[in-house]
């Protein structure tokens, strides 16, 4: 078990957690931590607690030392320098013609840098640029490109929920998303609908495709042949996994019929092997098909007509003459 800290380094951002060692925090406190764009001034979130799951090949990070009033007062200088810098930045690569989108500027407390990130389509040779923010900076210059996710993180937003993006409000890391996710809650497979601000498919599936893979293994599927509470069978033609309800295509005296019903009032009779059609659709194909038999074996043959049995009579004598004569 290890003792750590949760510190954030921007006003909305994500939550990093820092291990301590026997000195207390309290909320509001402020630590000089290192982070991928050096040693930045942060805010203690949560207070001292115990991470029980902490990996050996991957333990926390640990705070280099508790803030003083002079790195606030040098955090809140850079910070304002950090607007500035973005500017010049985005003006001279506009000028040296370079196509690249200048996203975040940071200036380091105590390694002497200034760090840039910038989004771009294609490999830039920025090197003109990093000589010129170095002259006017007087200080080491790191240029870093980050992809789609990485720069809706850093720039932040609303999402299609109306709440901030998840990446910029609380997650630490990215988590695998992929379109089975978005099938397996029974969303519309639109592209503008389950992507996020990124242009990628958002992290939110993830949040609940563990809850859906598990009610999915019992509930029945589209195809799957139940019986309802009355009796009657039919076959699923929709499912809502959050309602607990099934839409089942019913057949009742010949006609088609749609009953919605909740899956407690449901039986699964037969489920639908992959590449098969509907229980019901296989019984309606068997009767056609027995009555078209019947149908077939009930038509009578018509009679063979008498003048071609006597001239094939005939015929046979003929061939038995020929053949006397031969000999």
């Amino acid at each position: 078990m290890t003792e750590v800290i949760g510190v954030r380094f921007r006003e909305v951002g994500t939550i990093e957690t820092y291990s301590v060692t026997g000195e207390q925090f309290r909320r509001g406190d402020h630590v000089l931590c290192e982070t991928q764009c050096g040693v930045e001034y942060g805010t203690v979130i949560l207070g001292n607690y115990t991470l029980c799951g902490c990996k050996a090949e991957n333990p926390p990070q640990s705070i280099l030392a508790r803030a003083t009033e002079e790195d606030a007062a040098r955090a809140a200088a850079y910070k304002s320098k950090e607007r500035e810098a973005l500017l010049f930045c985005r003006k001279k690569a506009e000028e040296l013609g370079l196509n690249m989108k200048i996203i975040s500027a940071v200036f380091s407390l105590r390694d002497d840098k200034v760090l840039f990130f910038f989004s771009a389509e294609a490999r830039v040779d920025f090197r003109v640029l990093v000589k010129e923010l170095g002259a006017q900076y007087q200080r080491r210059i790191e240029l870093r490109q980050v992809g789609a996710r990485d720069e809706t993180k850093l720039l932040g937003g609303m999402g299609n929920c109306g709440r901030p993006l998840c990446c910029h409000s609380y997650l630490s890391e990215f988590m695998p998303v992929s379109i089975k996710m978005a099938k397996e809650q029974g969303l519309a497979l639109n592209p503008q609908k389950i992507s996020g601000a990124c242009g990628r498919l958002m992290c939110c599936l993830k949040h609940e495709t563990d809850t859906y893979a598990e009610l999915n293994k019992t509930l029945p599927r589209k195809g799957d042949s139940v019986q309802l509470s009355d009796g009657v069978r039919g076959d699923v033609v929709e499912v809502s996994v959050l309602k607990q309800t099934l839409r089942v295509a019913c057949y009742v005296n010949g006609e088609k019929e749609l009953r919605d019903v909740a899956v407690a009032d449901t039986v699964i009779v037969e489920r639908k092997k992959k590449g098969m059609p509907p229980a019901q659709k296989r019984a309606a194909d068997a009767q056609r098909e027995a009555r078209e038999k019947e149908k077939k074996d009930g038509e009578a043959t018509p009679p063979a007509r008498e003048g071609r049995a006597r001239g094939g009579k005939r015929g046979g004598q003929q061939r038995d003459r020929v053949q006397e004569k031969k000999k």
